[in-house]
This record gives C-alpha cells, sequence and structure tokens, in this order.
C-alpha cells in the first residue's frame, strides 16, 4: 500500500480491476482504494502477470504493507516469489520458508511518488491468527482461464473482465445505477463506454427481473447495494431490526474532525431573515447574460461573492487560533471552503484564493469543485487549507441550523431554503423571496459585535445587490 501522502497511514481497498494470471503493463490501473480523505486510483508501475492478490474487497490495509505481488520478465526463474520487494505478507512467507528476501536497493513503488528504499527489517506487528490474516494468494486456488473476447458496437475486441474504457462521471453513474462497466457494450470512439450504454446495460438489467423473479447471472445487483457497501454495510436480513455500520474512510474522518471542533473551538451561532428578492432577480438578470453563456449562475455563487465582500469588510474574522503559540493568524486569502454531500460522507473542498476571483471566474471554480465531489475525485490537496466554508443547507428544503466549524477555520455560513413568504416591502404585505442565514464562528477569534457586523454585511449585501459594486 503506498503512501499516498497527507499523513495518512492506511486505506481501504474499495475494488481490484485485475486477478491472479492477468497481463499487466506499466501505469495500467489496478486497484481503487479510498483513504480519509478521497478515493484514490493506483497504477502499477512495471509490466508482468498478476501473481496473487494478498487483500479482499473492503480489507482496510496499513501503509507499506504488500497487497499485490506480480511475476515479471525478471522473475520467470522463480515464479513464487513476490517481485515486490518489501516484506511478503504471511501467507507468502508460508509458501517459501526459506527463500531469503530480496536485497537492498531501489524498489518501485504503486503511484508516482518516487521510488522507497526498502527494508527487510519492518516494524513489528501483532501476531495475527492464520484464520484471520491475509488471505491466501488467489493464483494458488487454480489456474484462471483466458477471458473469451467480447466485440462491442465499434468492432473492438476486449477480453471479459479487461478493465474498461470510461470518464469518471461515466464510472460514476455505472457504480450508482449498479451496473459492472466490464459487462456494458462500449460504443464511442476507440472503445469508450458512453453514458447512454451504461443507461442501455441498467434498461436491460431490469427487463429480465421484471419477466420472471428468476436470479441474475450477471453479478449485477451486487454492486446496486454500492452506497451501503461503501460505508460497509451488510445487507439487512428480511425482518432485522439493526444493521451495524463500520466506520472508517472519510465519515470516520469527519466525525473526529467535528468532536474535535466541538469541544476545542467555543461555537456561536447568529441567524439573520432577510428579503433576498433583488439578488432572485439578478440571478436570472445574469443567467440571460449573453457574456455569461456557458456558466453555472445560481444563488450559492452570489452568496459566496457576498461572504467575500463582506470579509473585505470585517478581515479580521478570517484567521485561525495557534494553541501551541497561543497566537491568532490573521489570513490575507480566503480559501472559501463548500461543504459537499457524497456518496462517501461529507467532505468540504474549498477554492483558493477566492478573494482574488471575478464572478465569471469564481462560478467555474465552483461548477468544478461540485462535479469533482459528486465524482468523488476530490484530491486531499483540495480540502486542506480552508479558511471560511459556505453550507447550502437550503437544497435539502432546511430553514436553519447551527452547523459545527471545520476544524482550524473561523467561520461557517449555513444557507437556508429561498421560500416566498409574507413580507412587509414598502409599507404593505407582499409575497417576497425570504431567506434565513446562520453564522456559527469561533468566539477565540471573533467576539459577538464582529460577528454580528460580518453577519449583517453579508445579508446587507443580498438584500440589496448593488453593493457588491459600491462596497468593492
Amino acid at each position: 500500500m503506498p503512501d499516498v501522502g497527507e499523513g495518512l497511514t492506511e486505506a481501504e481497498i474499495l475494488k481490484w480491476y485485475v486477478q491472479p494470471g492477468d497481463t499487466v503493463t506499466d501505469g495500467q490501473v489496478v486497484c481503487e482504494v479510498e483513504t480519509a480523505k478521497a478515493a484514490v486510483e493506483l497504477p502499477i508501475p512495471f509490466d508482468g502477470t498478476v501473481h496473487a492478490l494478498l487483500f479482499e474487497e473492503g480489507t482496510t490495509v496499513d501503509v507499506g504493507q504488500v497487497i499485490i505481488s506480480v511475476q515479471t520478465g525478471a522473475a520467470s526463474e522463480a515464479p513464487a516469489a513476490p517481485v515486490a520487494a518489501a516484506a511478503p505478507a504471511p501467507a507468502a512467507e508460508a509458501q517459501a520458508p526459506a527463500e531469503e528476501p530480496a536485497p537492498e536497493g531501489r524498489q518501485p513503488v504503486l503511484v508516482g511518488y518516487g521510488v522507497a528504499q526498502s527494508s527487510t527489517k519492518r516494524r513489528p506487528r501483532k501476531a495475527v491468527p492464520a484464520a484471520a490474516g491475509a488471505p491466501a494468494p488467489v493464483a494458488a486456488a487454480a489456474p484462471v482461464a483466458a477471458p473469451a473476447p467480447v466485440l462491442n458496437g465499434n468492432g473492438h475486441a476486449h477480453a471479459l473482465g479487461e478493465r474498461p474504457l470510461a470518464k469518471p462521471p461515466v464510472r460514476k453513474l455505472a457504480k450508482d445505477l449498479g451496473i459492472d462497466l466490464a459487462t456494458v457494450v462500449p460504443t464511442g470512439d476507440g472503445g469508450v463506454v458512453t453514458r447512454e450504454d451504461v443507461h442501455a446495460a441498467a434498461a436491460a438489467a431490469l427487463a429480465p427481473q421484471a419477466a420472471a423473479p428468476a436470479p441474475a447471472a450477471a453479478p449485477v445487483p451486487a454492486q446496486a447495494e454500492a452506497p451501503a457497501r461503501a460505508a460497509g454495510a451488510a445487507p439487512a436480513e428480511p425482518g432485522a431490526r439493526e444493521t451495524r455500520v463500520p466506520v472508517k474512510g472519510v465519515r470516520k474522518v469527519t466525525a473526529q474532525a467535528m468532536v474535535g471542533s466541538a469541544f476545542t473551538a467555543p461555537h456561536v451561532t447568529e441567524f439573520i431573515t432577510f428579503d433576498i428578492t433583488k439578488t432572485m432577480k439578478l440571478v436570472q438578470e445574469l443567467k440571460d447574460d449573453p457574456e455569461l453563456a456557458g456558466l453555472r449562475i445560481n444563488p450559492l455563487l452570489l452568496i459566496a461573492k457576498a461572504v467575500l465582500v463582506a470579509v473585505r469588510r470585517n478581515p479580521d474574522v478570517n484567521a485561525s487560533w495557534d494553541e501551541a503559540a497561543q497566537e491568532i493568524v490573521l489570513k490575507h486569502y480566503v480559501n472559501l471552503g463548500i461543504a459537499a454531500a457524497t456518496p462517501r460522507g461529507l467532505i468540504v473542498p474549498n477554492i483558493k484564493d477566492a478573494h482574488a476571483k471575478s464572478l465569471p471566474e469564481l462560478s467555474q471554480a465552483l461548477s468544478e469543485l461540485v462535479a469533482t465531489a459528486r465524482d468523488g475525485k476530490t484530491s486531499p490537496a483540495d480540502m486542506q487549507g480552508g479558511t471560511l466554508t459556505i453550507t447550502n443547507v437550503g437544497v435539502f428544503g432546511v430553514d436553519t441550523g447551527t452547523p459545527i466549524l471545520n476544524p482550524g477555520e473561523s467561520a461557517i455560513l449555513a444557507v437556508g431554503a429561498i421560500r416566498l413568504q409574507p413580507w412587509v416591502h414598502k409599507g404593505k404585505v407582499k409575497p417576497r423571496h425570504v431567506t434565513t442565514l446562520a453564522l456559527s464562528f469561533d468566539h477565540r477569534l471573533i467576539d459577538g459585535e464582529l460577528g454580528s457586523r460580518f453577519l449583517a454585511d453579508i445579508a446587507a449585501v443580498l438584500e440589496n445587490p448593488r453593493r457588491l459594486v459600491t462596497w468593492q
């Protein structure tokens, strides 16, 4: 298991894309793993034949443990020994007890973080009973039959079981629909699987189920539970009263961070309800502007811009607390976090240097952030260094809430649902668009006066969006 950076010490194997006996080439992705930060695909750095997969899908593995062995041309005389020269797993050791470890030297790693100097000495590990240890190499069970070629819509032949070609959004769609991409007939150029191919496969999978209750032959239904399995949940038995879900990956780290934040930073939450009708009209006008064609224009974009204007007027809110030095660190930049709910749990990627972006640039950055998060491709670096966060609970029909600070940040703004409500406007009760903002902040950094002025400024900009210009 390679070190993917950011101080992470373990990762869960989500999916193997190869099996023992498969041929692999340099740079080919062999598995997908989930760290505490994000899902990462791991390529192999050499050519050869897969000898064994040492851990099953769903297993959490420490960084540095051998997870796969590959026989290369140089090792043809000793096919039983894993090519990876790091300490082999216990199952591999049992196969060749008389073998001496490979000498130290330059060793390949699974991802492009350079090479590691391997040693036969490892840190002591707890003894694990044979039944609970690493699984025996799959290659020892039975020889793998050569997969039959399948012809796709463009006449390209590929072997069933090979990793199909598809873009990340298409892979996400297939995962959500419970479709195994290896069973999909691609029609795109060069044998690429398209969104239409996935939808067609999903429709074909549902047709036999509607016609007869017989179990499907392909393993498609097993992947229909992808969200539950990603969280480690076992299928519920009929009549079961409880289901236990192991806490790991993104959800585990989020839970730890929220507990640490709630019991470290003294939270204060303030609320403001106001008329946002003029901002809603401006959103529509910007959507109709030809110069902004192709950009995603929505209320969140103008709310983000209002937050940046309010930070400029109240710069002391943009800070962090250094416990070790007992100092307040004032930030002269804004890395604006946007809370995003994904199948793997809540993540908060941030837009770097949002304060320096124009409205079109901010719109583009928001669109890319949301698309990347939905595809599960948010990198650890995208979630580091945030200063302030916006969480839009209004998309769920929620009016307001008391959000918990993202660790290391000074404030978080919850945006409630925007609704037509009776409102006094120019002395008369009229239907107006109304919303509620809730600002939670660290009272060590922001006192009541500063927090109140900051929240009031955000609302003032959204109540009268001309201030986006006059307050610059």
